[in-house]
């Protein structure tokens, strides 16, 4: 079990033989979930609810993944995710539990979305409502208000189809995607983000703002598919919320929820490898030499990082070494997280600070694999909504910066510090007047942090990139394509990056993974 959300570290106990998988009757077939990211989470939940009884093995020290939480010097840093969509897929973990999600973590929706700051220092406040919305859209681009409607109209086109229909859909087969192909085809989802933007309006600083979300998810929205476009409209149709005491306080739901449903989440286990026997997964071998017997493994792991170091390559034929070095993957991010001890009051909950160039920028990052001088940035400042995650009359932010993955080949213990003190000079020019006096707490994140740290394959943040070629069945499925009884879930599989797309992936095992007792059935026929 890991308690690890508290300002005191408890660790885990070591996982004993027979803990897992003993080779003994059992009432409950068992399952192992690989890594505590929220898509292994929201696997561990699901499955328990199906009757199995799971066990979460993490390789850090607390639960999270991304997700994971930094305290320092009296400030609260979420590490990972911090925008907050379609909170009835939380909801819903705890409607599993017979619980309500209100009565344990309290999600408080943010004022403006985004503060969209321009380089010549204009600023558009991106929100959910709708007459506000036209009104920011009149005062930026007046010719553009129609044009701006049409793009919302075709965003929930996409949003009906690409999430509501198919977001929770596995991709197992090629006739999955070409039953899927001419709904796609009728929205222009052979579009880039960028291009179906740039259809409905002219003026270059609101395509802008209509753009920008791809790359919360991990992609350039000049090769993104525009099948990503449905987020304008997810964010519309439910809003963008903040977990009060910050995203952590969701994971220490999740692992409560896990932990009452009989499961247990071990962390300082990391995995060295899957255990395949007959084309099946058996469990799992830890870094420590012991291996744990399983009826299911699902990996929460990045997709690419499993396959590449998790399953032997005789046991792979579609996902080779070969096909996972040629894929293309997300770019990474470099992120600094820092207290202050002044409070900023002015600056949003969630600001983007756009730089003077946006397609070569993006392309400097995605296709150049290059470190630019100049950078856009998204400046997160928790505590415009939960003071209690500072000190008083303090601020606590993080700001990330899209940036090449190790393929670029820079040379990250070199670069940080003086790319650091680059954001840092952006920010006190713009939003945060004197912060070289005010930085009360420090610390930074780089893509060899992803790569050492998080098992991210090349350091990509967010797994690989969502080209359309990516997509669907293109991309790694939920269900193994060529080992039985394997699942995976999280940001690099099917459908996506961001939190609907990590927890829809946890959906989908309702599909593809069996009822726990049919399972129990079908392995006691198989003993007789």
């Amino acid at each position: 079990m890991c308690k690890m959300l508290t300002t005191t570290v408890q660790h885990a106990p070591p996982v004993r033989a027979g803990t897992v998988g003993e080779r003994m009757p059992r009432t409950r077939p068992e399952a192992i979930v690989i890594g505590s990211g929220f898509g292994g989470l929201a696997a561990a939940v699901r499955l328990g609810a199906r009757g199995y009884r799971v066990t979460v093995l993490e390789q850090l020290d607390a639960p999270g993944g991304r997700a994971y939480v930094h305290r320092q010097d009296g400030f609260t840093f979420d590490a990972g995710p911090t925008v907050i969509t379609a909170p009835f897929l939380f909801e819903e973990l705890w409607a599993l539990c017979g619980k309500r999600m209100a009565d344990d973590v309290e999600l408080r929706p943010v004022f403006p979305f985004y503060r969209i700051r321009f380089d010549d220092g204009t600023s558009f406040d991106y929100s959910g409502d709708a007459q506000a919305m036209r009104a920011e859209v009149a005062r930026l681009a007046p010719g553009d208000v129609q044009g701006y409607e049409n793009f919302l109209k075709a965003s929930e086109a996409i949003y009906k189809v690409g999430f509501e229909a198919l977001g929770h859909v596995p991709f197992d087969r090629w006739s999955d995607m070409a039953r899927a192909l001419p709904q796609l085809a009728r929205l222009e989802g052979y579009r880039t983000v960028y291009s179906l933007a740039s259809k409905h309006v002219r003026d270059e600083r609101l395509r802008m703002v209509l753009t920008f979300q791809s790359l919360l998810v991990g992609g350039n929205p000049f090769a993104t598919t525009s099948v990503y476009c449905l987020i304008a409209f997810l964010e519309r149709r439910w809003g963008v919320h903040f977990a009060m005491g910050g995203t952590g306080s969701l994971v220490k739901g999740l692992v409560s929820l896990i932990e009452g449903q009989g499961g247990s989440v071990l962390c300082r286990q990391p995995v060295a490898e899957i255990v395949v026997e007959k084309r099946t997964a058996t469990g799992v071998r830890l870094a420590d030499g012991r291996t744990l017997h399983a009826d299911v493994v699902v990996s929460n792991a990045d997709s690419a990082w499993t396959y590449r170091h998790l399953v032997a390559p005789e046991h792979r034929r579609r996902w080779t070494d070969r096909r996972i070095d040629k894929a293309r993957y997300s770019m990474s991010l470099f992120v600094w997280y820092f207290g202050t001890r002044r409070r900023y009051p002015d600056v949003a909950h969630h600001t983007i600070l756009l730089g003077p160039r946006y397609e070569a920028l993006l392309s400097d990052i995605f296709v150049r694999k290059q470190l630019a001088d100049d950078f856009s940035l998204y400046l997160h400042r928790p505590t415009a909504t939960d003071p209690s995650l500072a000190p008083s009359g303090c601020d606590a932010f993080y700001v990330l910066s899209p940036v090449p993955h190790l393929q670029s080949g820079i040379d990250w213990e070199r670069r940080a510090e003086p790319y650091r003190l680059a954001i840092q000079q952006r920010l006190q020019a713009t939003l945060l007047p004197g912060l070289e006096h005010q930085i009360a707490s420090s610390r930074v994140m780089t893509p060899q942090d992803f790569q050492d740290r998080l098992s991210s394959y090349r350091g990509a943040a967010f797994g690989l990139e969502p080209v359309l070629t990516q997509s669907a069945w293109f991309r790694p499925h939920n269900r193994s394509e060529d080992i039985e009884r394997l699942y995976l879930v999280g940001a690099g599989t099917h459908p996506g990056a961001g939190l609907p797309g990590v927890l829809s992936s946890a959906r989908i095992l309702d599909t593809v993974v069996p009822h726990a007792d049919s399972l129990a059935s079908d392995l006691a026929r198989h003993a007789g």
